[in-house]
């Protein structure tokens, strides 16, 4: 730590800055000098590395698997028996994130204060989302904080895997299409305007599509500075559209009303749904307050709508069960009728569980059957896109060989 001291030596009077482990060791440096300690101010904590040059490119945000790996970890050091700061202060070395090293070491330093773990996770909601610091204060008023944070490592990491599978089968596609427009403008530009002087010298005939496509081209040619600007606004824009809360709910509804898509995304967020509904309730919280956190969790519109309605119906005496089943637009069916048998049971959080594994499982194997089906089609797209282009502007140099 930091302190600000004043010391006398005689008749003289210093002031000046020192590093130490306490009071007590600045007193005993000071009194070795022969010097008596005035006055001595502790420095304000603040985060570490925060006034060092950093490079630009150094990310500051925290990937959730990391947050995720962090709290499987400090499961993991905890059962072993030792303590919180000190298990935080390994994290702090092992971490290869930056901003992670900041926020382990703040961690470690709140802690040993005596502040509360989830306390101290919310100073950063940014990193450590409500699920998190929801099962951590519950293991802090039950004992059993490494079972909790074992749990939510291990729900975050599932979510995580989850996320990326779905990730994985759309990045192809994407990959494709992009290709396929930036390849269009570039014939545009470049091949189209080369063969229209071509058909301009030889005095051709041309069909319809042919000029359609010398009229784009000339567009183009003309305006491609603001072609370019359209296609940067676009690559900008429709992710930032996408992440808004009016652009979620509409690319949400959209998707849910697809028939393949549709069937993929009520699983996703059924999996979702009951992974975070059987962590927070195992851990004890109650159902209401579990509700709340896991609307926060799953984070669009309509699967909050719905988990809002759940929360009015328990309110009013009824059942989970009976409050998801309302909500089969959004929820499958076998949703409700689970978590029916695991009312019945009294084994709610076990079959949420078993409930989230088999739609997990159910959407890996869609993301596959997905990706087998897009294949063909992209396929198909390219060929229709090229048998077009090749129609439309190089039938004409053909009928300019058969004259000749």
């Amino acid at each position: 730590m930091k302190y600000t001291v004043t010391v006398q030596k005689g008749e003289t009077t210093e002031t000046h800055d020192m590093d130490a482990e306490s009071r007590f060791a600045i007193y005993a440096d000071v009194r070795k000098e022969g010097g008596t300690v005035i006055d001595i101010k502790e420095h304000a904590e603040q985060k570490p590395h925060l006034g060092t040059w950093e490079p630009q490119w150094v990310p500051r945000s925290v990937p959730k698997i990391a947050i995720a790996h962090m709290a499987k970890n400090l499961s993991a050091m905890l059962t072993a028996g030792l303590s919180l700061s000190r298990a935080l202060s390994v994290i702090e070395k092992e971490s290869t994130s930056v901003r992670l090293k900041e926020i382990a070491q703040v961690l470690a330093l709140k802690v040993e204060k005596g502040a509360p773990f989830h306390e101290a996770l919310e100073l950063y909601p940014a990193e450590f989302p409500k699920l998190l610091v929801s099962m951590v204060r519950v293991g802090e008023e039950s004992g059993s904080m490494a079972e909790a944070l074992g749990v939510v490592g291990a729900q975050m990491e599932s979510a995580d895997a989850l996320a990326h599978k779905v990730r994985g089968a759309l990045i192809y596609p994407a990959v494709v299409l992009v290709a396929i427009i930036i390849i269009a403008v570039l014939m545009l530009l470049f091949v189209v305007p080369t063969l229209t002087e071509t058909f301009t010298q030889l005095h051709v005939a041309l069909p319809w599509q042919t000029k359609v496509f010398i009229s784009v081209s000339n567009f183009t040619v003309r305006h491609w500075v603001l072609m370019v600007s359209l296609l940067v606004l676009l690559a900008i824009g429709v992710p930032a559209v996408a992440r808004s809360n009016r652009g979620r709910f509409s690319l949400v509804s959209l998707s849910l009303r697809l028939p393949v898509l549709g069937d993929l995304v009520r699983e996703i967020y059924a999996a979702r749904t009951a992974r975070a509904l059987s962590s927070l309730l195992s851990a004890g919280v109650p159902v209401l307050e579990a509700l709340s956190i896991t609307k926060e969790v799953i984070g669009y519109v309509p699967f909050e709508k719905a988990l809002t309605a759940a929360t009015d119906s328990v309110q009013k005496g009824g059942t989970l069960s009976q409050a998801f089943a309302q909500e089969v637009h959004l929820y499958p069916v076998m949703f409700g009728e689970m978590l029916g048998v695991g009312e019945e049971t009294g084994k709610v959080a076990p079959m949420l569980r078993d409930t989230a594994l088999y739609y997990e499982n159910n959407v890996s194997t869609m993301t596959k059957d997905l990706s087998t089906i897009i294949e063909p089609l992209l396929i198909l797209l390219i060929g229709l896109v090229v048998g077009v282009f090749a129609f439309s502007m190089i039938a004409p140099i053909y009928s300019i060989s058969s004259a000749i």
